[in-house]
């Protein structure tokens, strides 16, 4: 899904970075109008995810020779604006504008929504989705238990408030490198919370930078050469610079809950964060204390969408246990990050973590 959409027309001659709505960079926009690029992004994911499709399945099959046939009206892309108007008026009119219905809602990963019963779902096994964003709370919170317990299992407070930074090398692996293809990777990451990663791809290299506030990418496989994040986006750069530095964590939100659930047949146990005005995060911890997952959520045009982030592979790096493989998972496509070498306070150009420039292919 993410090699096809790099695909979508961007309007010629748009260079202001800082207005960067889809209609501005789009052809042909109807419905998706005045929405960042990346939520628009994330929007046509929720539709791949939902109806279980691909480009092809909504978009016109010359899409492979000639970017510009994603302006070109299909009958399934006339069905899908009239879907979403559906969508809005449901929500508007049944749930006071909230968000409750999306495509997912009745199509669960199918192109026709099914509306005969099924009795093998009836009777069959419950099966509880451990990535859901509504919990089951604890009666009693053990919120500063199982912080307390990770802080431990990394390394504790001492050792943890020792690191400053980390500078590591390992791979990358994605559904925009081609199957079982590997391009080198770098890691930049400084306290409290900025990060830096650069891939080494043969047709460029490709940044995500996080300074703290503001985030950006300059990858190829992106539809802008320089794309600002927003919304939920911008939260899983936050999130990807805080999962370096451990004790940062309990104080990036003001409101936790806890719960357990099952990964793998293993129990776990489930922290969840929430500021006001956000969606929530879940952070996920096994047995030993240590983290294991975090699930965030993003909401789009045409409703809420989750990223899945693994971790595994916990490794010793200067008194503290870092994971050395990170999967993320999202309606767009999965990558998988695995470091071959980690070095603790190391000194870092703080040129890093500023706004890159556009990408550049070699």
């Amino acid at each position: 899904m993410a090699v096809c959409l790099l695909g979508l027309a961007p309007v010629a001659g748009q260079t202001d970075q800082d207005a960067q709505v889809s209609e501005r960079f789009f052809k042909n926009v109807q419905i998706l109008k005045g929405i960042p690029v990346d939520e628009f992004m994330d929007t046509m994911g929720m539709f791949a995810s939902s109806l279980g499709y691909d480009c092809v399945s909504c978009h016109s099959p010359e899409i492979s020779r000639n970017r510009d046939a994603f302006a070109v009206d299909t009958p399934a892309i006339q069905r899908a604006r009239g879907m979403i108007g559906m969508v809005n008026a449901l929500n508007r009119s049944y749930f006071g504008g909230q968000p409750r219905v999306s495509c997912f809602t009745c199509h669960h990963g199918q192109d026709q929504p099914e509306f005969v019963p099924n009795l093998a779902l009836q009777y069959g096994e419950i099966v509880f989705d451990p990535n859901s964003i509504r919990i089951v709370p604890d009666r009693q919170p053990v919120v500063d238990q199982v912080f307390d317990k990770y802080l431990q299992a990394v390394g504790g407070r001492q050792r943890l408030a020792g690191i400053t930074g980390f500078v590591a090398k390992g791979t990358y692996e994605g559904s925009n490198t081609g199957a079982g293809s590997q391009y080198p990777l770098e890691v930049f990451v400084k306290a409290p919370n900025q990060r830096m990663q650069v891939i080494r791809a043969p047709g460029g290299d490709n940044t995500k930078t996080f300074d703290g506030k503001s985030a950006w990418v300059a990858e190829r496989w992106r539809p802008l050469p320089l794309m600002a994040l927003t919304g939920g986006n911008l939260e899983g750069a936050r999130l990807e610079a805080l999962s370096w530095f451990p004790a940062g964590i309990r104080q990036a939100f003001t409101d936790w809950q806890s719960s357990n659930t099952q990964i793998d047949n293993r129990v776990v146990q489930i922290l969840q964060g929430s500021n006001r005005g956000s969606l929530p995060v879940n952070f996920y911890f096994d047995s030993a204390g240590l983290l294991v997952r975090i699930m965030r959520w993003n909401r789009t045009a045409a409703g809420t969408t989750p990223t899945q982030i693994d971790f595994s592979d916990y490794r010793e790096v200067s008194g503290v246990k870092i994971p050395f493989q990170t999967i993320v998972t999202w309606t767009d496509g999965k990558d998988t990050i695995v470091l071959s070498e980690v070095s603790a306070n190391a000194a870092i150009d703080a040129n890093r973590f500023v706004r890159p420039a556009p990408f550049q292919p070699r």
